[in-house]
């Protein structure tokens, strides 16, 4: 019996529509972070990108649980220093709600060239609507 290896060229990728309103955003970021990867799918191949394109609607509109809204900081630095930048997630989510769910997800991919190149096939909009009709998502359920 042959064993299967999948080619890139052989990859046929889908567009799916995920709704975040009232979604955790942990449980979120992992369903679409398997989708990304294409883990998903019988072909998959930790070396090839076999995803598929996710966009994400109602990003403000995740749920967070617990205390997380005070508690937890998001980081940036500026590169010069006392450049250290910390945002908690609720002025986050009201400032740029779309990056609450992209480092959720980026934080579950590949920290490789592998992994950005998934990371660009994530599409995420604060509100309901989106310019990508034109690929006809198919709603995703989670």
């Amino acid at each position: 019996m042959k064993t299967y290896v999948t080619k890139p060229a052989e990859v046929e990728r889908k567009w799916h529509l995920v709704d975040a309103e009232g979604q955790n955003l942990g449980r979120l970021a992992t369903r679409i972070a398997t989708i990304l990867r294409g883990k998903h799918k019988p072909i998959f191949s930790p070396s090839v990108d076999c995803g598929d394109y996710v966009i994400v609607i109602n990003a403000e509109k995740i749920a967070v649980t617990g205390n997380r809204l005070d508690n937890k900081m998001y980081y940036r630095h500026s590169g010069y220093p006392g450049g250290l930048r910390e945002i908690p997630i609720r002025r986050q989510l009201e400032e740029h709600p779309t990056r609450v769910i992209e480092a959720a997800v980026r934080g579950m991919l590949p920290k490789n060239a592998l992994g950005r190149k998934m990371f660009k096939k994530l599409k995420a909009y604060a509100g309901t609507e989106h310019p990508h009709q034109a690929q006809q998502p198919v709603e995703l359920e989670l």
